[in-house]
């Protein structure tokens, strides 16, 4: 069976840099298990991609070998397209804390524009997916469909608090109390927090979506941030992207 298309954000078309809110509603990402392989345009964590366009398998710049397919996220807008998020494994946390690097490449299809410090394979590349960690340190292939769900109310208002708090702490907006709400790691959209307070890509980029680490045996895959998040952000025109890592 097909997976439905979800629902997703929406441009506002009022954002003007990293910490502004690009795309509404936030909503948050859950992982369910794919029973069968996922061939479709849907979000989604490893397996293979569902290219768009040509396939345009990421190198490490360091090592030359392909990078980790992660995963595949809806691109908000009215024509079907995705964005596919690759990272370099290479002893250590995956990919790095800056987005031209060339250890973590977010690509755009169809249409999109390669990033300049991308690293493209020649045709036929193709490189590892996501991974479970088991007890053994064995790695095993693993594929989640990507859930796009409504957050609850109290949990939306409070990653609001969160970025406004770190607005005033910029110095660009009024003061407010210390947010101690709950907050959603996986999501796309809405007003974005970091964990030093500012974006680590200038205006005119657009927040996008945030994933939270899974460095542990009892996690459904393993993505290792260094126990922090991961932040991926698209052009003005959506058609190029940027992502990285960062630690508290």
């Amino acid at each position: 069976m097909t997976p439905r298309a979800p629902r997703i954000p929406q441009p506002t078309g009022t954002a003007t840099g990293p910490h502004d809110a690009a795309f509404l509603p936030r909503l948050r990402l859950s992982p369910r298990p794919a029973r069968c392989p996922v061939t479709a345009p849907v979000p989604k964590l490893g397996g293979e991609p569902c290219w768009l366009a040509e396939p345009s398998w990421p190198l490490s710049p360091t090592t030359g070998q392909p990078l980790v397919f992660i995963g595949q996220f809806p691109v908000p807008g009215a024509e079907v397209r995705l964005a596919y998020l690759f990272l370099d494994p290479a002893d250590g946390p995956m990919g790095g804390p800056d987005p031209e690097a060339g250890d973590a490449v977010l690509l755009v299809q169809p249409g999109g524009r390669i990033p300049p410090f991308a690293v493209i394979g020649p045709a036929g590349t193709r490189g590892r997916t996501l991974w479970r960690l088991g007890p053994d340190g064995a790695q095993t292939p693993v594929e989640y469909l990507l859930d796009v769900l409504p957050l609850p109310g109290e949990v939306d208002r409070s990653m609001d608090e969160r970025a406004a708090f770190q607005r005033h702490w910029r110095g660009e907006g009024p003061e407010v109390r210390f947010p101690d709400g709950p907050h959603v790691h996986d999501h796309l959209g809405g007003s974005p927090s970091f964990p030093s307070g500012r974006a680590g890509v200038p205006a005119p980029w657009q927040y996008f979506f945030a994933l939270a680490g899974a460095q542990d045996e009892d996690e459904p895959y393993f993505l290792d941030f260094g126990y922090g998040d991961g932040f991926a952000f698209l052009s003005p025109d959506g058609l190029e992207g940027r992502f990285y890592r960062e630690t508290p």
